[in-house]
Formats: structure tokens, C-alpha cells, sequence
């Protein structure tokens, strides 16, 4: 055995910080043209996942657990001189206490075969031990603190003495501390990519908020609403939030996470209509490292950043229907597993839902799992439309005139009375979202210490001056497609003024005076080209 050479492989595997860059350069090292054993496999213990296809399920005392081929290097003596790189082939599982392999991974005990044609009922294979001219076989158990992590084997088509024995162990026994060592480095690395992805979906959590994330009014609608929020927060029942764009279904949702048991852990929100439809399992589970095309490292899903802590599902209805069943597994059973992992993973998360549709209908119609609909909607909650609590509306222009001041840096601005009228008349179809909207204007536009809505109000794009009065005469009456063709043209006109840009200052929502969700739901929807 070539000593040196061994030091050198020693040295050169402790130093690398993946597990599989590890495991691949032990055995990689081992079949060189240095040390040239014949062939040398890792195989490291791990959850049974292959049972029903696996050549020893018939031997298998427990199928919780075995060996997993992981890393594999040798070549074949003859003419083809073949490479056994393969690490799925029928070998790729060994049962605990089965076999040379799986004695030593059960026992922790080292094995030495000096003469393989002697004992052949160790060979598996006993046709490719004899076409190969295998002699010897040595395996050492990989121990790290008295833990046994796997298995080193060794195939030698020469005699292995006592010493080569002795200081493979002592080589084992360094792979097994950097095997360790790498597992610990990528599992730091894991946990600073999950801190960096929570850090920064709470910060946009909190760009996203307004200073004291508040419920403003207290008209009847809003107190009704407030006493549900107060029987179900503290409960770990599954809320669903009923309302149209803008009445402020996400402020409800914080105050039912603020006032929940999990008030100290994150509250993940996750905006349905803003997810490509093919990042959808990879958004809400996460993904390994290659699981697809553009797969470069490893993802954190939605699901296990909020482990033990709320997760806030907006405009679920978007969530596509071939989805809709493994989101219903996670809900019941609390487990998932990562595109590209065949192991499970498990968490504990309360769910709260948002929509803007009417879900029951969908269910029927089958464009929703009427399944979900009940799991989801345990406790349905209905936000109040503005044209529904306009006596609230003063105490909402006060709260957005205080806010609006503090954000822009100017002073407040004051409202007359008769602003508060027409205000109250508008019937805001962007409900409090384009109020706070208005306001903002407001203050932006102020002189002399009061803010005009006149403009803003009589003026804003989509919105209607002031009420129609009654008529005697009978309104005509449009069907829902005309309706429809006509609210197509209006976006195409607001896209085409836009240059197609959907959000933002300017952008075709604020010019059609809805929320850019709203309209992106509805682009998708109604399959308009930008």
C-alpha cells in the first residue's frame, strides 16, 4: 500500500465542505492509479425509500432503515474497461445485518475476506467476483462519536494484509470525520439561506404594512367583524377571508396572527395571483439543488419558513387545481416533501386564506377542490365592502392623513366637511386600498393647510363623479358577455396608454383605479396580450 499517497487522499477530503464532494473523493482516491484497489463504495445509512423495487426486500428485517449507495469508483480488468461509477444499480440498498455490507453497517464492526473463492457466500455476485478476478474484500464501518454513518468496502484483486487493514480503519476513520464535518457545513449553510430568505420576506412583510397595521372604524360591520376575529384567533382553526380587492383582508389577517398562540413566530405571506404557474411547488415546498432546470442550490418553501408560525395564502383561488391536492395533504397531515427529495418532511402551520372570489361556486362548478373549500373555509370571516361602512370613512381619511403626512414629511393637512360628504358619496370600487390612495394625492397635493378631493375624487380614472339619480324610466339591461367585451377593451386601451405596465405610479391598475393584482388576475384570466 502506497502510505504517502493515502496521507495525501487523508488530507485533501478534509478539506472539502460537500458531503457527496467528500464520500466521491474517498472512493475516487482509493481506485487511482496511486492506490488501485479494484473497486471502492460508500454506502451511508438512511430512511427506506425503495423498498418495493429492492432485489433483498424479501430479507429485510426493518424497512425503516438501510444502507444507501452514495458514491462508487472503480473499472472494470476487462478489454471495455468499464466504469463503476453507477450508484442505482442493484446494489444501491443493503439491509441492515444482510450480508458483508450490511453486518458491518448493523454492528459497527470491521470485516477483512482474504480469499473470496473460499468464501463465496459473502459475493452477491459471484459471476463478476469471478470474471474480475477479485481476491479480497475489505469494509470498515464510518464512526463518528460512536454514531455508525455508513460503510466503506474495498474490492482488491490482490491479497489485503493485516497492515493494509489496519490503516484503511485509521483512513475510515478520517472519512467518517469529514463526512460529518461536510454535513455540519452545508447544514449551516442550509440554515443562513433559510435566515437570509425569512429576513427578507419579513422585511418586504413590513414595507408591505402600514405603521400600526391597525383595523380603523367602528360602525356595526366592522365591530361584527372584530368579535370574529376575537372567538377564532387564539384557536388553531384554518380562517378563510372573504372580500373584494382592497377592503383589507390582509390587515385581518395579521390582526387574527398578532392575537394567535403563534404571535411570536413569522406570519409568511404568499400572493397566489403573483406565482408563474409552473413555480408553484417549488414557492410553497421548496426544491434541491438540480431538481429541474434552473435549479441551482437548494430552496426554503413558504410552508417550512413558517413552521410553527402562520401562513397567510392571498387569493387562493389562484392556486392551480393540479395543486390543489398536495396543498390538502400538508393541511391534514402536516407533511410535504421538496421537488427533487424523496425524504418528508414535516411541519406545523395554521393557515389563513384570502379571496376575492366566491369559492363555493367555484367548487361547484369544479374550477376549486370542494375538499380544500372546506378545509380552508373551517371559519370564514367576510370583509366588508366601503360602500357597506361609509359612517367609517372619516376615521379612514384621519388614520391615511396622519400617515400619508409622516411618510411624505409635510405637515397634516385638514379635510372639510363637505369633502367628507363627497367622499362618503363616491362608491369607491377600489374600496379602502384606492381610499388611502386618494388621500395620499391629497396630502401630495395640499395648500394652504387643507386637502381638495375635489379633483381626486370627481376626476379619478374609473371612477364615477357622483351617484345617478333614480330614473322612471327602465335602465337598459347588458348581458354579461357585452359587460365583459367591454371591460376587456378598457384594460387593452389602459395597457396600450402604458406600454403595458401593470404596476406602480402610472401603471394601467392605478389608471383604471384597481388594485394591480385585481387586473393581473384578470390579464391572466381573460387571456389579454400586453
Amino acid at each position: 500500500m502506497n502510505l504517502e499517497a493515502l496521507q495525501a487522499l487523508t488530507l485533501a477530503i478534509t478539506q472539502e465542505r460537500s458531503v457527496q464532494r467528500v464520500m466521491q473523493g474517498v472512493v475516487d482516491g482509493l481506485t487511482g492509479e496511486d492506490i488501485c484497489y479494484a473497486l471502492a463504495r460508500i454506502w451511508v445509512k438512511g430512511p427506506g425509500d425503495l423498498c418495493g423495487e429492492c432485489r433483498f426486500q424479501d430479507v429485510c428485517p426493518n424497512r425503516n432503515e438501510c444502507l444507501h449507495l452514495m458514491a462508487s469508483a472503480g473499472r472494470s480488468d476487462s478489454e471495455t474497461g468499464e466504469r463503476w461509477t453507477r450508484v442505482d444499480g442493484g446494489f444501491r440498498r443493503f439491509p441492515l445485518g444482510h450480508r458483508k455490507v450490511g453486518r458491518i453497517g448493523a454492528t459497527g464492526e470491521s470485516l477483512l475476506l482474504h480469499n473470496l473463492a473460499e468464501k463465496n457466500d459473502w459475493i452477491a455476485d459471484r459471476a463478476w467476483a469471478e470474471r474480475e478476478r477479485i481476491r479480497s474484500f475489505a469494509g470498515h464501518p464510518l464512526v463518528f462519536r460512536g454514531e455508525v454513518l455508513g460503510v466503506l468496502g474495498i474490492f482488491c484483486r490482490a491479497g489485503i494484509d493485516d497492515t493494509a487493514f489496519r490503516w484503511l480503519r485509521v483512513f475510515a476513520d478520517h472519512a467518517a470525520i469529514a463526512i460529518a464535518n461536510a454535513r455540519a457545513f452545508e447544514e449551516i449553510d442550509r440554515l443562513r439561506r433559510e435566515l437570509e430568505l425569512e429576513n427578507d420576506l419579513l422585511r418586504a412583510e413590513i414595507m408591505d404594512t402600514v405603521a400600526d397595521s391597525e383595523i380603523v372604524g367602528s360602525g356595526p360591520r366592522v365591530r361584527q367583524m372584530l368579535e370574529q376575529i376575537e372567538l377564532v384567533a387564539k384557536t388553531e382553526a384554518a380562517v378563510l377571508i372573504q372580500g373584494e380587492s382592497g377592503t383589507g383582508k390582509e390587515l385581518v389577517a395579521r390582526a387574527l396572527h398578532r392575537r394567535s398562540r403563534r404571535a411570536d413566530r413569522p406570519l409568511i405571506k404568499v400572493n397566489c395571483a403573483a406565482i408563474p404557474r409552473e413555480l408553484f411547488e417549488s414557492e410553497f415546498f421548496g426544491h434541491v439543488k438540480g431538481a429541474f432546470t434552473g435549479a441551482v442550490r437548494d430552496r426554503v418553501g413558504r410552508f417550512q419558513l413558517a413552521d410553527r408560525g402562520t401562513l397567510f395564502l392571498d387569493e387562493v383561488g389562484e392556486i392551480p387545481l393540479d395543486l390543489q391536492s398536495k396543498l390538502l395533504r400538508v393541511l391534514q397531515e402536516g407533511e410535504f416533501e421538496r421537488i427533487g427529495e424523496a425524504s418528508t418532511r414535516k411541519v406545523n402551520v395554521r393557515v389563513i386564506a384570502a379571496t376575492n372570489r366566491d369559492l363555493q361556486r367555484e367548487a361547484r362548478e369544479g374550477r376549486f377542490r370542494e375538499d380544500l373549500y372546506f378545509r380552508l373555509g373551517v371559519f370564514p370571516i367576510s370583509v366588508p365592502p366601503l360602500r357597506d361602512r361609509t359612517g367609517d370613512i372619516p376615521e379612514l381619511v384621519s388614520h391615511f392623513l396622519k400617515e400619508s403626512a409622516r411618510r411624505l414629511g409635510v405637515a397634516e393637512p385638514g379635510v372639510s366637511r363637505a369633502d367628507l360628504e363627497r367622499l362618503k358619496a363616491h362608491p369607491w370600487p377600489g374600496n379602502i386600498r384606492e381610499l388611502g390612495h386618494a388621500v395620499e394625492r391629497a396630502v401630495i397635493m395640499a395648500r394652504g393647510g387643507r386637502a381638495d378631493f375635489r379633483l381626486l375624487v370627481d376626476h379619478a380614472p374609473g371612477a364615477t363623479p357622483e351617484r345617478p339619480r333614480p330614473s322612471t324610466e327602465p335602465a337598459d339591461v347588458h348581458r354579461d358577455a357585452d359587460v365583459r367585451a367591454q371591460q376587456i377593451s378598457n384594460i387593452r386601451r389602459a395597457l396600450h396608454q402604458t406600454d403595458g405596465r401593470i404596476y406602480g405610479p402610472g401603471g394601467a391598475a392605478e389608471l383604471l383605479g384597481i388594485p394591480p393584482t385585481t387586473l393581473a388576475s384578470r390579464v391572466k384570466r381573460w387571456k389579454i396580450e400586453l
